[in-house]
């Protein structure tokens, strides 16, 4: 355990069976499963710039470059704290050479540059305010509590980001799908979604959604993802994807 400046309070932990190492607070939004799973449904190639709104201590962002070799990186977020941890973590796994760090809001444009990203991803903050309980840890509240209007501005923001054609991936509620798909119309087309479920027998938790700026075409189901069996033993399928590294088929494009 460390301490920055005497007040977050840090540990390390690994990630993708060792492979990523990641410094995060011990109190507030910790990383799990979904920064994994965006991160393995975004795909990329040697080249490319991708950008992570939100990005927290990078952890989706990162797992992203470990996956695609050559891939450059940008971890965008607005916590300054969090920032210091994601361009340590960045230098703790080596990859300083094509992952930056840009401390700002996701929707300061002015800090944004338009047009100059093949993908975002995102995994925006879906908890409602004003329906669901949410913790009274301010940096727990931060990552997890969306006000009012988030999703849209959040969508607006990579849009604007992204070359035509440019493509978006994220990770929202499942019983709010519906949002995304409002959020997306006008701006993307080609949705496709991959429904992640805790247990095979019970509703999904999370959906997966890849979008393409200006893209056409009919929307597509992936084949659902289920993270545990029966006696609540990870999936091989999720133990392939969550400690192997593998990439979900959502991420083909």
């Amino acid at each position: 355990m460390t301490t920055n400046g005497d007040i977050l309070k840090t540990s390390e932990d690994a990630v993708l069976d060792g492979r990523l190492r990641l410094r995060q607070p011990l109190r507030g939004h910790r990383v799990g499963h979904d920064a994994i799973l965006l991160a393995a449904a975004t795909g990329g190639r040697a080249g490319e710039r991708a950008v992570d709104l939100g990005a927290g201590v990078g952890a989706a962002g990162l797992a992203l470059a470990l996956r695609v070799p050559a891939l450059k990186v940008t971890l965008v977020e607005i916590d300054h704290a969090l920032c210091a941890l994601a361009a340590g973590n960045v230098r703790l796994n080596g990859l300083a050479d094509r992952v930056d760090v840009l401390n700002a809001d996701v929707g300061d444009a002015d800090a944004l540059s338009p047009l100059s990203a093949d993908r975002v991803l995102m995994n925006p903050p879906f908890h409602d305010e004003s329906r669901q309980n949410v913790s009274p840890d301010p940096l727990r509240r931060l990552a997890h509590a969306a006000a009012s209007g988030l999703l849209p501005r959040w969508i607006t923001t990579a849009a604007r980001l992204l070359k035509p054609q440019g493509v978006l991936t994220l990770i929202w509620r499942a019983d709010a799908l519906a949002d995304v798909q409002e959020a997306l119309a006008g701006a993307f087309g080609g949705i496709a979604v991959l429904a992640v479920h805790p247990r095979a027998n019970a509703s999904a938790i999370r959906v997966l959604v890849r979008a393409m700026k200006s893209g056409h075409g009919a929307p597509v189901n992936y084949p659902a993802l289920v993270l545990n069996d029966e006696r609540g033993r990870p999936t091989a399928a999720a133990e392939a994807v969550l400690r192997g590294g593998e990439t979900l088929r959502i991420a083909e494009i």
